[in-house]
């Protein structure tokens, strides 16, 4: 029986893609690479911000990781939710699943998890929010997961990891925890094959839990 719902942040709970995509331009723009796609950058994502920059600059532009990685920061904390929004169904099935202790474990550095959740309303619902750098390993190390079963002293039988990357279900597998992945997200759903249980909205979700 589940007990304990661990959740992904970007492409799962909410659509960030745009804001990111905005942060992002703004934070390559003096290097002369052409600018992102919403599309482009939801295939980027997952694996947090400074691997996603060292990824576009390329190892021919190193001596600007960190100043790019300020200006994606100094630009993405003051526009965090411009256009940022839960999926549908998101805010309706959460009050929902009162009955369930919930998580949130994201790739997404904690401060900046907490205040998007914050500024939505979403907060509220969740007993603890992890980032990628809360342990000093992200998804898809078991490690995060880990910290919020022992946190809230629940054990892999009892848990389930809801998320749209591949990072998500291999960090379940990981921890021994069920798997749900959903198909509205970031990553193509080719990528999602090996996950327990799969969802295409939200609000199906509620459903799918407590049939188990």
């Amino acid at each position: 029986m589940i007990k304990l719902i661990i959740f992904d942040l970007d492409g799962t709970l909410v659509d960030s893609s745009v804001d990111l995509t905005n942060a992002l331009n703004y934070a390559i723009e003096p290097c002369g690479i052409e600018k992102l796609t919403a599309k482009q950058t939801k295939g980027l994502v997952g694996e947090g911000i400074t691997k996603l920059i060292e990824d576009l600059l390329g190892p021919d532009r190193c001596d600007v990781h960190s100043l790019t990685l300020d200006r994606f920061m100094s630009y993405y904390s003051d526009h965090l939710v411009d256009f940022t929004v839960p999926y549908s169904g998101v805010v309706d099935t959460l009050k929902d699943l009162s009955s369930f202790r919930k998580a949130v474990v994201s790739n997404k550095r904690e401060s900046l998890s907490k205040a998007v959740l914050g500024d939505l309303g979403l907060l509220r619902y969740f007993d603890l929010v992890l980032g990628s750098d809360s342990v000093g390993e992200k998804k898809p190390s078991p490690k995060p997961l880990m910290k919020v079963m022992e946190a809230l002293s629940c054990r892999p039988s009892d848990t389930v990891i809801v998320g749209d990357s591949n990072f998500d279900i291999e960090a379940g597998r990981a921890a021994g925890t069920l798997t749900c992945a959903v198909t509205y997200g970031y990553r193509d759903a080719r990528l999602l094959k090996n996950a327990d249980m799969h969802i295409d909205c939200f609000h199906d979700l509620l459903g799918l839990l407590t049939a188990k």
